[in-house]
């Protein structure tokens, strides 16, 4: 049994620091997911107040879910009190295997993101994996008293404290700057419109259709190899999924820039020659430092490299940045969420490749 445990041990320890660290390069991909969560169950009615409350505070409990992740992982290694930590691994456990059932078996939620989006792993990939994990977790609970301390009380408390204040260390950097490894789609070295392409070996998604037509005061489907005579009237038309496609969602899918005018300029900015600066900004907040410096770096390039500044919200950059030349776009703010980790980020481009991308107060 002793050796069954500590086997359980290392292997739960090791799991969750890595899924923990791999996380926290991108604390904010967690925290957009978690807003998934929140409000497909406001739109729900589940506990709606609560569920808009947690929407706001989901980068908080993203630093919290990745930090008590590392944490607990490297104190089971060390044996550091393992009767808190095996009952916080077992909540945690709880928490997450709710989520992933949920993922699962609901389907309104594509993943869950457990792993980030370097690992991307299916529904039902999470769920088992988090079924196994219960399991060993299980295992450490009950058999916590044949786990014994790697070293001694002091020592162990040091290296826990190391590992807390490096965890958040490593959030807060990437939150200043941009995730130390890049695995998204905005990458260095992608090309966008290449991206933005259905995949090779996409399979569609199946559909059937199903009239409805009404004849005094009754209501039915009709199958389109079936249609009523004329004495029906029309009602509408049911589109009927019949099988689920597979890889058919372009990797980019939602990155669109739009003139003033809501014209789509996407293939136009993206496929001009030479090279050029996008700046994507999320937002603006009245005390952000980056105006000016923005102001002083389009002023440096105008007449030499085009600088675009990109947008979710057009209106309020024309306010701020009413310099004459300067080209604004809109984007859909979803998207700008993906591609801009950091508010603002540059992208220096050649064509529609991504040559370098950097937060903007690493520019100077």
């Amino acid at each position: 049994m002793k050796q069954v445990v500590n086997i359980a041990r290392v292997l739960v320890g090791v799991l969750f620091i890595f899924s923990g660290l791999v996380k926290a390069i991108d604390p904010l991909g967690l925290a957009y997911k978690m807003q998934e969560f929140f409000e497909v169950w406001a739109s729900e009615g589940i506990m709606t107040g609560m569920m808009l409350w947690l929407n706001e505070q989901a980068l908080m409990f993203s630093l919290v879910m990745i930090t008590l992740e590392v944490i607990l992982g490297f104190a089971l290694l060390l044996g550091w009190r393992t009767k808190m930590v095996s009952w916080l691994l077992l909540l945690l456990m709880l928490l997450f295997t709710f989520l992933t059932s949920y993922v699962l078996f609901s389907g309104k939620i594509r993943a869950c993101g457990c792993f980030g989006d370097c690992i991307p792993l299916t529904p039902i990939q999470t769920f088992t994996k988090d079924i196994v994990l219960m399991i060993l977790v299980l295992v450490i609970l009950f058999g916590r008293k044949y786990i014994k301390p790697l070293f001694s009380n002091t020592v162990n408390t040091g290296l826990f404290l190391i590992s807390l204040f490096g965890v958040l260390g490593l959030q807060w950097y990437v939150l200043k700057h941009l995730p130390v490894k890049d695995c998204l789609p905005f990458k260095a070295g992608n090309n966008i419109l290449e991206l933005r392409k259905m995949p090779k070996d996409a399979v569609p998604d199946k559909f059937d259709y199903k009239f409805v037509y009404k004849k005094n005061g009754e209501s039915k489907e009709f199958a389109v190899s079936a249609l009523p005579d004329s004495s029906w009237e029309f009602v509408e038309r049911k589109q009927v999924l019949i099988e689920k496609g597979k890889n058919n969602i372009p990797l980019i899918n939602d990155f669109v820039l739009k003139t003033e005018n809501e014209n789509d300029t996407t293939e136009a900015i993206l496929n001009q020659p030479g090279e050029y600066y996008l700046v994507l900004a999320k937002d603006f907040n009245k005390d952000d430092k980056w105006y000016e410096e923005f102001k002083l770096f389009y002023t440096k390039n105008k007449g030499v490299i085009p600088v675009f500044l990109v947008t979710s919200d057009p209106g309020t950059a024309k306010k701020i940045f009413a310099i004459p030349g300067l080209v604004i776009l809109s984007c859909d703010g979803t998207a700008l969420k993906t591609a801009a980790r950091v508010n603002p980020t540059l992208y220096f481009m050649k064509g529609p490749v991504v040559k370098s991308k950097k937060a903007f107060m690493d520019f100077w």
